[in-house]
Protein backbone atom coordinates (compact mmCIF):
# COMPACT_ATOMS: atom_id res chain seq x y z
CA UNK A 1 0.00 0.00 0.00
CA UNK A 2 1.41 3.44 -0.76
CA UNK A 3 1.37 6.47 1.57
CA UNK A 4 0.49 9.89 0.19
CA UNK A 5 3.08 12.41 1.37
CA UNK A 6 1.38 15.71 0.74
CA UNK A 7 2.16 19.01 2.43
CA UNK A 8 -0.63 18.30 4.86
CA UNK A 9 1.07 16.36 7.37
CA UNK A 10 -1.50 14.10 7.85
CA UNK A 11 -1.09 10.56 6.10
CA UNK A 12 -3.39 8.45 4.71
CA UNK A 13 -3.40 5.28 2.61
CA UNK A 14 -3.79 5.67 -1.18
CA UNK A 15 -6.85 2.49 -1.95
CA UNK A 16 -5.68 2.56 -5.92
CA UNK A 17 -4.92 -0.87 -6.64
CA UNK A 18 -1.16 -1.63 -8.61
CA UNK A 19 -2.26 -3.23 -11.78
CA UNK A 20 1.17 -3.67 -13.07
CA UNK A 21 1.36 -7.24 -12.12
CA UNK A 22 -1.99 -8.10 -13.39
CA UNK A 23 -0.99 -6.75 -17.06
CA UNK A 24 2.43 -8.50 -16.94
CA UNK A 25 0.45 -12.05 -15.92
CA UNK A 26 -1.98 -11.55 -18.81
CA UNK A 27 -0.06 -10.43 -21.42
CA UNK A 28 2.39 -13.28 -20.53
CA UNK A 29 -0.21 -15.56 -21.29
CA UNK A 30 -1.80 -14.11 -23.99
CA UNK A 31 1.55 -14.48 -25.76
CA UNK A 32 1.69 -18.42 -24.66
CA UNK A 33 -2.04 -18.77 -25.90
CA UNK A 34 -0.93 -16.77 -29.36
CA UNK A 35 1.81 -19.70 -29.61
CA UNK A 36 -0.15 -22.43 -28.24
CA UNK A 37 -3.30 -22.04 -30.52
CA UNK A 38 -1.52 -22.59 -33.78
CA UNK A 39 0.02 -25.51 -32.69
CA UNK A 40 -2.45 -27.01 -31.36
CA UNK A 41 -4.31 -26.90 -34.47
CA UNK A 42 -1.83 -28.22 -36.48
CA UNK A 43 -1.57 -31.18 -34.36
CA UNK A 44 -5.23 -32.07 -34.22
CA UNK A 45 -5.35 -31.79 -37.84
CA UNK A 46 -3.03 -34.39 -38.68
CA UNK A 47 -4.21 -37.23 -36.50
CA UNK A 48 -4.57 -39.52 -38.03
CA UNK A 49 -6.68 -43.24 -37.40
CA UNK A 50 -5.22 -46.27 -39.72
CA UNK A 51 -7.57 -48.58 -41.54
CA UNK A 52 -7.64 -51.75 -40.12
CA UNK A 53 -9.07 -55.00 -41.66
CA UNK A 54 -12.88 -55.82 -40.43
CA UNK A 55 -12.67 -59.20 -38.46
CA UNK A 56 -14.78 -60.23 -35.65
CA UNK A 57 -12.86 -60.92 -32.31
CA UNK A 58 -13.63 -63.22 -29.65
CA UNK A 59 -12.46 -61.52 -26.34
CA UNK A 60 -13.29 -63.23 -23.18
CA UNK A 61 -15.06 -60.43 -21.66
CA UNK A 62 -17.26 -60.15 -24.57
CA UNK A 63 -15.96 -56.37 -25.42
CA UNK A 64 -18.42 -54.92 -28.29
CA UNK A 65 -16.31 -53.92 -31.21
CA UNK A 66 -17.03 -51.13 -33.66
CA UNK A 67 -15.75 -50.00 -37.08
CA UNK A 68 -16.44 -46.33 -37.99
CA UNK A 69 -16.46 -45.66 -41.46
CA UNK A 70 -18.23 -43.38 -44.21
CA UNK A 71 -19.10 -44.06 -47.99
CA UNK A 72 -16.40 -43.14 -50.49
CA UNK A 73 -17.45 -40.23 -53.32
CA UNK A 74 -19.07 -42.17 -55.12
CA UNK A 75 -21.68 -43.07 -52.37
CA UNK A 76 -20.15 -46.45 -52.06
CA UNK A 77 -19.80 -48.21 -48.93
CA UNK A 78 -16.95 -50.71 -47.49
CA UNK A 79 -17.44 -53.99 -49.03
CA UNK A 80 -19.57 -52.73 -51.78
CA UNK A 81 -17.58 -53.40 -55.37
CA UNK A 82 -15.37 -50.61 -56.01
CA UNK A 83 -15.17 -48.93 -52.86
CA UNK A 84 -12.59 -46.64 -52.89
CA UNK A 85 -11.81 -46.04 -49.39
CA UNK A 86 -13.69 -43.42 -46.41
CA UNK A 87 -14.29 -40.06 -47.66
CA UNK A 88 -14.63 -36.94 -45.45
CA UNK A 89 -17.74 -35.59 -46.56
CA UNK A 90 -19.36 -38.96 -47.17
CA UNK A 91 -22.20 -40.47 -44.67
CA UNK A 92 -21.03 -42.43 -41.53
CA UNK A 93 -21.30 -46.26 -42.07
CA UNK A 94 -20.91 -47.96 -38.44
CA UNK A 95 -20.57 -51.90 -38.44
CA UNK A 96 -21.50 -53.43 -35.37
CA UNK A 97 -19.04 -56.29 -33.93
CA UNK A 98 -17.01 -55.13 -36.99
CA UNK A 99 -19.17 -57.18 -39.93
CA UNK A 100 -22.66 -55.83 -39.38
CA UNK A 101 -23.72 -52.43 -40.75
CA UNK A 102 -25.79 -50.53 -38.40
CA UNK A 103 -27.32 -46.77 -37.89
CA UNK A 104 -27.52 -44.66 -35.13
CA UNK A 105 -31.02 -46.26 -33.40
CA UNK A 106 -30.17 -50.01 -34.72
CA UNK A 107 -26.32 -49.47 -33.13
CA UNK A 108 -27.99 -48.02 -29.60
CA UNK A 109 -30.87 -50.81 -29.35
CA UNK A 110 -28.45 -53.71 -30.13
CA UNK A 111 -25.75 -52.16 -27.76
CA UNK A 112 -28.10 -52.11 -25.08
CA UNK A 113 -29.48 -55.49 -25.45
CA UNK A 114 -26.08 -56.80 -25.64
CA UNK A 115 -25.03 -55.35 -22.54
CA UNK A 116 -27.81 -56.44 -20.73
CA UNK A 117 -27.69 -60.01 -21.43
CA UNK A 118 -24.01 -59.93 -20.44
CA UNK A 119 -24.98 -57.87 -16.65
CA UNK A 120 -27.91 -60.76 -16.77
CA UNK A 121 -25.76 -63.74 -17.16
CA UNK A 122 -22.95 -62.31 -14.52
CA UNK A 123 -25.33 -61.97 -11.84
CA UNK A 124 -26.82 -58.78 -12.16
CA UNK A 125 -25.58 -54.93 -11.94
CA UNK A 126 -23.92 -55.63 -8.24
CA UNK A 127 -21.70 -58.92 -9.40
CA UNK A 128 -20.28 -56.31 -12.17
CA UNK A 129 -19.30 -54.00 -9.19
CA UNK A 130 -17.56 -56.37 -7.47
CA UNK A 131 -15.70 -57.79 -10.27
CA UNK A 132 -14.99 -54.53 -12.66
CA UNK A 133 -13.12 -57.20 -15.25
CA UNK A 134 -16.52 -58.09 -15.96
CA UNK A 135 -17.69 -55.15 -16.95
CA UNK A 136 -17.48 -54.91 -21.10
CA UNK A 137 -15.77 -52.42 -22.95
CA UNK A 138 -16.27 -50.91 -26.15
CA UNK A 139 -12.92 -50.94 -29.12
CA UNK A 140 -13.75 -48.63 -31.83
CA UNK A 141 -11.42 -48.61 -35.00
CA UNK A 142 -12.07 -45.48 -36.92
CA UNK A 143 -11.23 -45.72 -40.86
CA UNK A 144 -8.47 -43.09 -41.64
CA UNK A 145 -10.56 -40.66 -43.81
CA UNK A 146 -13.32 -41.10 -41.25
CA UNK A 147 -14.43 -37.86 -39.97
CA UNK A 148 -14.81 -37.04 -35.80
CA UNK A 149 -18.29 -36.47 -36.36
CA UNK A 150 -18.66 -40.15 -37.55
CA UNK A 151 -16.43 -41.46 -34.22
CA UNK A 152 -18.05 -39.03 -31.70
CA UNK A 153 -21.51 -40.26 -33.19
CA UNK A 154 -20.44 -43.94 -32.17
CA UNK A 155 -19.42 -43.09 -28.96
CA UNK A 156 -22.13 -40.98 -27.85
CA UNK A 157 -24.60 -43.73 -28.57
CA UNK A 158 -22.79 -46.76 -26.96
CA UNK A 159 -22.39 -44.66 -23.83
CA UNK A 160 -26.55 -43.55 -23.84
CA UNK A 161 -26.77 -47.90 -23.80
CA UNK A 162 -24.75 -48.08 -20.86
CA UNK A 163 -21.33 -48.71 -21.82
CA UNK A 164 -18.82 -47.26 -18.80
CA UNK A 165 -16.15 -47.10 -21.01
CA UNK A 166 -14.54 -46.33 -24.63
CA UNK A 167 -11.25 -47.11 -26.19
CA UNK A 168 -9.92 -47.08 -29.53
CA UNK A 169 -7.33 -49.75 -31.75
CA UNK A 170 -4.77 -49.22 -33.69
CA UNK A 171 -2.09 -50.39 -35.50
CA UNK A 172 1.12 -50.11 -33.36
CA UNK A 173 3.71 -48.39 -35.09
CA UNK A 174 6.64 -49.87 -36.17
CA UNK A 175 9.60 -48.74 -34.51
CA UNK A 176 12.12 -49.77 -37.59
CA UNK A 177 9.85 -49.04 -40.27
Amino acid sequence: MAISMGGGGEEKPMSDINTTPLVDVMLVLLIIFLIAVPIAIQTIQKLRIPIMVSVESKDKVENLLLTVSTTDAAGRSAGDPGFEGANLGGECRIYFNNITPVDSVELRDQAYKRLDNIVKRAGGPEALRTNPELVPQVHIRGDVNAPWRCVAGAIFNVQISGYPTVGFISTPVDPNG
